[in-house]
């Protein structure tokens, strides 16, 4: 009994972790094949990452089955988008919430009335609880007299006030949805960085092999690009000026993230990550972020900070840095030169102590660190931060020892 009580505090303990992460609706999906299709269209459409950006949701997913019939009508992306997007309720409607609605109806705001492309009360999904604990779902544009509602079928993930994702039988018909929407204008990305302190970057796109076109064919898919300043690549130009013409064009693709990442998520997404330029080689690059503060680092040495927003618009973030990424597989990191050696100590022969004299032997100075070596200083502060960081985690395993211990004795 006592293993069994244990055995529920770590399972706790590991959901809390969990929900301290976020969620991430496309690895949500990704465990259930029935929903592969609505998943493959969440991204697609990159309604994903705007889900994953918020703290309260509903997902109405719908299996592959279901889908056919939207399929079947040749709806372009962003058609598809406003009608995903009415499958997205921004409140939370748990399994329970949903057979306790309190006046047996509700109405639910959704991803597409928030967009503003929904003319007038359209938009909006009415949630009614039936007899023998059916619950319907029916846009409110719809005929109430011809329009047959979909129906609650199962609860696939509840993190309570967090996230729900169910699933309705039926895909949700609106005329206003499906009507052709246009699609978006499109972005010329060098245009943007010249006019905003990036305009020796876009030349060098521009005029580096097919890097522009590759950064301009990778926006629909999600980009996030990391701009250096002209200051910053002014100093760097001699060191490009002397690479080869496929060096050239890895450094430019270097800068490139094939993913939208927001400011917010990039807080939240710290970790090694892919670039424009992986393929056989690695071309990682590391971010990191201290507070509000973002930072792109390299394996060669690099450590660049955002500083700017030039465009922060799904699929497309344009971010400016302070430094110019410089990857390991072109350049070698620097090592500081070791610190010179202490100039030998000559000892003085004794000298014959005076009257009422002592004599105090001479002392050797304490050696300069050396390149193994850290300051004092670096040291302290570098014990500090890791017992700062480490005091939340040691607070809480205290906590849980003590829980085990009294369950065991």
């Amino acid at each position: 009994m006592r293993l069994l009580s244990v055995f529920t505090i770590l399972l706790l303990l590991s959901s809390c972790a969990t929900l301290c992460r976020g969620f991430n609706i496309t690895k949500i999906l990704a465990e259930h094949s029935e929903f592969s299709t609505f998943n493959h269209y969440l991204s697609a459409t990159h309604l994903a990452n705007e889900i994953n950006r918020r703290r309260t949701i509903t997902v109405l997913v719908v299996s592959n089955g279901g889908m056919g019939p939207l399929l079947s009508r040749g709806l372009s992306l962003p058609t598809m988008r406003h009608v995903l997007s009415l499958h997205v309720l921004v409140d939370y409607f748990g399994a329970r919430k949903l057979h306790q609605l309190s006046g047996d109806s509700t109405q639910a705001s959704t991803f597409f009335q928030a967009s503003g492309n929904a003319p007038g009360t359209s938009g909006f999904v009415n949630i009614s609880m039936h007899k023998g604990g059916v619950v319907s779902f029916a846009p409110s544009d719809s005929d109430s007299d011809t329009y047959t509602p979909a129906s609650f079928v199962k609860s696939i993930c509840e993190e309570p006030y967090n996230i729900s994702v169910i699933q309705i039988s039926t895909i949700l018909d609106s005329p206003v949805a499906e009507a052709p929407a246009e699609a978006p204008s499109a972005v010329n990305i060098t245009e943007l960085m010249a006019a905003k302190g990036c305009k020796t970057f876009a030349d060098l796109l521009l005029s580096t092999g097919d890097a522009a076109k590759t950064f301009q064919d990778d926006i629909d898919g999600g980009l996030t690009v990391f701009c250096p300043l002209d200051q910053a690549m002014d100093d760097f130009l001699p060191k490009f000026k002397n690479l080869t013409d496929a060096g050239k064009l890895n450094v430019l693709l270097y800068h490139a993230i094939p993913v939208y990442y927001s400011m917010q998520m990039l807080r939240s997404n710290n970790g090694v990550m892919n670039t424009l330029a992986t393929e056989k080689k690695n071309y990682n690059l590391t971010v990191q972020n201290d507070g509000e503060v973002v930072t792109i680092k390299t394996p060669a040495g690099v450590v660049a900070k955002i500083v700017g927003t030039i465009k922060d618009d799904d699929p497309l973030a344009l971010y400016t840095i302070d430094k110019v990424l410089e990857p390991r597989e072109l350049f070698k990191k620097e090592v500081p030169p070791p610190a010179p050696a202490p100039a030998p100590v000559v000892a003085e022969a004794p000298k014959k102590a005076g009257k009422g004299k002592k004599h105090v032997p001479a002392q050797a100075p304490e050696p300069a660190p050396g390149p193994d070596q850290e300051p004092a200083d670096q040291k302290a502060a570098d014990e500090n931060r890791a017992v700062m960081m480490g005091a939340g985690s040691l607070a809480m395993m205290t906590a849980v020892v003590g829980m085990l211990v009294s369950l065991m004795f």
